[in-house]
């Protein structure tokens, strides 16, 4: 079998189950480390528009003015991550189509590498990886009125139709850029796993995500409140394999936000009768790390009031 590219080319096939998550959850910023700071922080504001919230002691958090949505941790020497657990790729999630239209047209101009352009029926992606081999994605939703109760049968993978997406901006080559749009979010975080069972056991039970498509043994996609998914795992690299050893740049923690302490610590309660005490961080008061069965790091947290 070959074997995609990306996880979700694939066609998904799986059934909607019922969460226990609240409807309102989401995903929150993903940490990263990675090998050379400076470098880091030039690629994410000048090819992908982010812009810098905070910097200070090798760390620098991004986003778009509002809750930061990337958090970058230096390690020297650090080097890329492959046939292991971890991140797959993190996806970033604007409000409008016409953004989307925005950000593929600086692509062009500036010449920024990309993976792959997608259209996945409920979203339209475009895929890149940055300097450190970490995978991004930018993409919009469909109205949920298109797809909602649709995912498993209708999500899938057709070449994007660049000619309509660029239809958007009436002229691509003179369309401004200043970043992306304010209102920008994490969408959602895909992650390599070793297995597929497991993974969606730990998620679902546990976390109370749904399952809202699977392509087999190889790919799952979970979510809350009926969304396509915020939480995406697939074995394509690293079927069998943990997480990476020392001095590569990976995933330091992606980041799931619930609606209030109540839901945080009732989710905590649920791993910790899987045998896994979950831990305090201490750079995010009332947040509790948790791992999934491939080591992945996941904190559950609170959104700010």
């Amino acid at each position: 079998m070959t074997t995609p590219r990306d996880p979700e080319e694939v066609t998904a096939a799986g059934a909607p189950a019922v969460a226990h998550a609240p409807a309102a959850t989401r995903m929150g910023a993903v940490h990263l480390s990675v090998a050379d700071l400076g470098r880091s922080i030039d690629y994410y504001e000048s090819a992908i528009g982010l812009r810098v919230h905070d910097r200070a002691d090798g760390r620098a958090a991004l986003g778009t003015g509002g809750e930061d949505l990337l958090v970058l941790v230096e390690e020297p020497g650090a080097r890329p991550v492959h046939g292991h657990s971890g991140l797959y790729h993190f996806a970033l999630l604007l409000p409008e189509r016409v953004d989307l239209a925005r950000w593929l047209a600086h692509a062009a101009r500036e010449q920024v590498p990309l993976v792959g352009l997608s259209d996945h029926f409920v979203s339209e992606a475009i895929y890149l990886s940055d300097p450190d081999d970490h995978g991004i994605e930018i993409y919009w939703d469909r109205p949920r009125s298109v797809w909602e109760g649709q995912v498993a049968e209708r999500m899938t993978t057709l070449p994007l139709d660049v000619q309509s997406l660029v239809g958007e901006l009436g002229d691509a080559a003179t369309a401004g850029f200043d970043g992306l749009a304010g209102g920008t979010a994490m969408g959602h975080v895909h992650l390599r796993v070793a297995e597929i069972p497991a993974t969606a056991a730990f998620y679902c039970d546990a976390i109370g995500f749904a399952l809202m498509a699977a392509f087999g043994a190889q790919a799952a996609f979970m979510s809350a409140g009926g969304y396509h998914h915020h939480l995406g795992a697939n074995t394509w690299e690293s079927r069998g394999a943990g997480q990476a050893p020392p001095g590569h740049a990976t995933l330091l923690r992606a980041t799931i936000v619930l609606p209030s302490a109540a839901d945080r610590d009732r989710l905590a309660g649920e791993v910790a009768l899987l045998g896994q005490e979950p831990e305090a961080v201490p750079d995010d008061e009332g947040a509790l790390l948790v791992r999934d069965p491939s080591g992945n790091p996941v904190v559950l947290t609170v959104a700010p009031a």
